[in-house]
């Protein structure tokens, strides 16, 4: 098993971190925006470590994308366009959507501005990874939705 491969399934599994933390973490802005909960330090630690292990989860997948030379393939192929354009340009959209929605809570002073800003954020980005995972299983038919691949 080389690098690629071990490379590949830490991508592939890491993803279930990301989703979990992704839902706790809009979970508890939801549950502290509409309850009017205070935005304690462990909801400030939930949301960097979402934060962080989305991060993981990019630099992971350029590496795969730049190592098996996705960047090369044929986007006239449903396949080749969606590894080459489509995951890679929606799954940096939701960390950016993540990293700013991070950012912007730390500027208020009110916890419930805080809270309402990491549901948005968060969400959007939770939105954009469905979208991207079912325009994969849309595009190669042999993945599943949950599959590890």
């Amino acid at each position: 098993m080389g690098i690629s491969e071990i490379l590949k399934s830490a991508h592939s599994g890491w993803r279930y971190i990301v989703i979990i933390l992704l839902v706790a973490a809009i979970a508890n802005a939801v549950a502290g925006w509409l309850g009017k909960k205070p935005y304690t330090e462990g909801t400030r630690k939930l949301n960097v470590f979402t934060l962080i292990s989305a991060h993981i989860q990019l630099l992971s997948g350029i590496v795969l994308y730049f190592m098996n030379s996705w960047y090369k393939v044929d986007s006239s192929i449903s396949m080749g366009r969606y590894w080459k354009m489509e995951h890679i340009s929606m799954m940096i959209f939701a960390v950016i959507l993540i990293t700013v929605g991070n950012a912007r809570s730390k500027r208020f002073d009110s916890a419930l501005v805080k809270h309402k800003t990491i549901a948005i954020y968060f969400s959007l980005a939770i939105i954009i990874i469905f979208g991207a995972i079912l325009a994969m299983v849309k595009a190669d038919a042999s993945r599943s939705f949950w599959g590890v691949s």
